[in-house]
């Protein structure tokens, strides 16, 4: 990491044999202040200033748009991409991106540096000609929309904070983090976009574990429903596949039996009509995903139409 005033390092360097220049260049620099920029920040304004540059004679310019994902950890120093960390994590990234963008978003591979191993990326380009009225103004494009929900939610579970407004993104950002987890690996985002402007975010161990939590941290919410339909399967254990309708693609429900001997008393046979009292249980993780549903058994029902239920 270096800061945007090493060359006023230098500057002091060079006047150090001339006292009175020595002296002056101190007092200007002292009251230029110091600035505390790191490369990446400084990459980005001379991106910026030189599209506003280009712009004055093709006001439709737009710079390239890139991904850099910096990985640090144990094993990265050498600046060299591992092929189990590729496998593992580039497709969960790309994957990300997609969820976050609503549409799929396709990234490919433009080379890898050292500075810890950064990896550089670019969307792929559209082959489909853009029409006139989008040359004229240029939209967002869905690479730069996914990165900016993606970074946002980087940013507020590094902040461990509530994370409820992008349950969407959650399980595609939940696998990234058990990657990054599996070879001890924090990872640093960093976004140029065509327009010039510089997204950056980051998941780190706190942010992982802050996922893990979430995750992991679920409540009971549970309701009395009547399923209807005909036996498609029985077990001995105490399920029984319960099938709505007689469509292909009707509903079918797995209707667990606390004591088994009560469903062997019933006689049940397949195809048989029934009209079970259950209860509906779902898990729910902090984030409000579903992470599993039963239907336990509590006893006949009155003959009716089965209700629509979701699984």
């Amino acid at each position: 990491m270096t800061t945007g005033d090493s060359w006023r390092e230098r500057r002091r360097a060079l006047l150090r044999d001339d006292p009175a220049a020595a002296e002056t260049a101190a007092r200007l620099l002292a009251e230029m202040g110091t600035e505390e920029r790191d490369d990446e920040e400084i990459e980005a304004a001379h991106r910026a200033n030189r599209l506003a540059a280009v712009r004055t004679y093709e006001p439709g310019a737009r710079l390239d748009e890139e991904l850099r994902l910096r990985l640090t950890g144990p094993d990265t120093e050498g600046g060299a991409l591992r092929f189990q960390w590729g496998d593992a994590l580039l497709n969960p990234v790309e994957n990300a991106l997609s969820v976050a963008a609503g549409t799929p978003v396709q990234l490919e591979l433009t080379g890898v540096s050292a500075g810890s191993t950064v990896v550089h990326a670019r969307p792929v380009a559209s082959v489909t000609p853009p029409e006139p009225q989008a040359m004229e103004a240029p939209a967002t494009s869905a690479a730069s929309t996914g990165v900016q929900a993606l970074t946002r939610l980087l940013g507020a579970l590094e902040a461990e904070q509530d994370v409820r407004e992008w349950s969407r993104l959650f399980d595609a950002v939940d696998t990234l983090a058990r990657a990054l987890g599996k070879f001890e690996l924090d990872l640093g985002m960093t976004w140029y976009g065509a327009d010039g402007d510089m997204r950056r975010a980051q998941l780190t161990e706190r942010g992982r574990r802050h996922v893990e939590r979430l995750r992991e941290k679920t409540r009971a919410r549970d309701q009395e429903l009547i399923i209807s339909g005909r036996i498609t399967e029985l077990r001995e254990s105490g399920w029984v596949k319960v099938k709505t309708g007689t469509a292909r693609n009707a509903q079918a429900y797995d209707v667990h039996f606390k004591e088994p001997e009560a469903l062997l008393r019933m006689r049940p046979g397949l195809g048989d009509n029934v009209h079970f009292r259950v209860r509906f249980r779902q898990r729910l993780d902090a984030v409000g995903i579903a992470r599993s549903t039963e239907y336990t058994y509590l006893g006949p029902a009155a003959e009716q139409s089965s209700l629509p239920l979701e699984p």
